[in-house]
């Protein structure tokens, strides 16, 4: 009668253990399976702090932030931006939106890369930021919305600073294995030093050399420059983007002057209004 009475209790310890084993594992899954929240907020400011500055040129820096815990993800959909809140040189209040170079799948931190310039009123607070202090940041914000498939292929027109929503969709198209989306990049800058995340840009044509291609344009090229010269051309766009269709779409962000140019030659061009969007 002992014996049978142990050997109940053992089997109902080890249906206890087996149970909890499961609900154990179950749970894992299920905080697995959970998409983290984002740290952002779209009606009030949080204050993330600056953990490194790196300077690119000399007006070109990289500030990475870190988020609440190691394991943080920001929470900005694929190519939108957020705003950033400052100082300007009079201590004036002033706010201006930004593109994160980062994705969610880097995970703890966010950086932007803010080419910083003499009476920018942004560019004074950014540049008189040190590693400690914190950035007030609101978001998401924008009205690009991607998802995998969604087209066959985007053409992307930027120009100076306008690259950082651009880099981070093609980052995104990427990075992902079962995206098979193409990219065509054509980025204009003034000269070969105004080219902002060329390192990365290159890396990206190196690693996905069939779905990545990049053209770069220069007003003021050096010698031996290979890339294209002056202004974005109705030429360099039917050569280096795809062709008018209902699949394709092509994305532009620069200087006012440059977005007025590039909506005019897409017209030309037979580009719908459906198949191109703004920044």
């Amino acid at each position: 009668m002992d014996f049978l009475q142990e050997q109940s209790v053992e089997t109902t310890v080890a249906v206890a253990v087996a149970v909890a084993a499961v609900a154990a594992g179950g749970a894992f899954l299920l905080l697995r399976s959970r998409k983290p929240k984002g740290c952002l907020d779209p009606e009030n400011f949080r204050k993330f702090k600056l953990v490194e500055k790196k300077q690119i040129s000399h007006n070109v820096a990289r500030f990475k932030f870190a988020l609440p815990t190691p394991t943080s993800v920001l929470g900005l959909p694929i190519g939108q931006h957020i705003s950033c809140r400052g100082q300007d040189a009079t201590g004036e209040e002033v706010i201006k939106p930004y593109t994160p170079t980062t994705l969610d799948s880097d995970l703890g931190y966010f950086e932007l890369v803010i080419k910083m310039y003499p009476q920018g009123r942004m560019s004074h607070h950014f540049r008189e930021m040190k590693v400690g202090d914190y950035l007030s940041v609101k978001g998401p914000k924008g009205r690009f919305k991607y998802h995998v498939g969604q087209v066959r292929a985007f053409g992307m027109l930027a120009g100076g600073s306008g690259i950082t929503p651009m880099f981070q969709v093609a980052r995104a198209i990427l990075e992902n294995p079962n995206d098979n989306t193409k990219v065509h990049l054509i980025y204009a800058n003034v000269t070969y030093e105004d080219i902002l995340l060329k390192d990365e840009l290159d890396d990206m044509a190196k690693t996905y050399p069939g779905r990545f291609k990049i053209y770069y344009v220069l007003n003021q090229p050096p010698e031996n420059w290979n890339g294209g010269v002056g202004f974005v051309s109705k030429e360099m766009i039917q050569s280096h983007c795809p062709a008018p269709a209902e699949d394709i779409q092509i994305l532009r962000c620069g200087p006012p002057p440059m977005n007025k140019a590039m909506a005019a030659h897409l017209d030309e061009l037979n580009y719908t209004k459906e198949m191109q969007f703004q920044f």
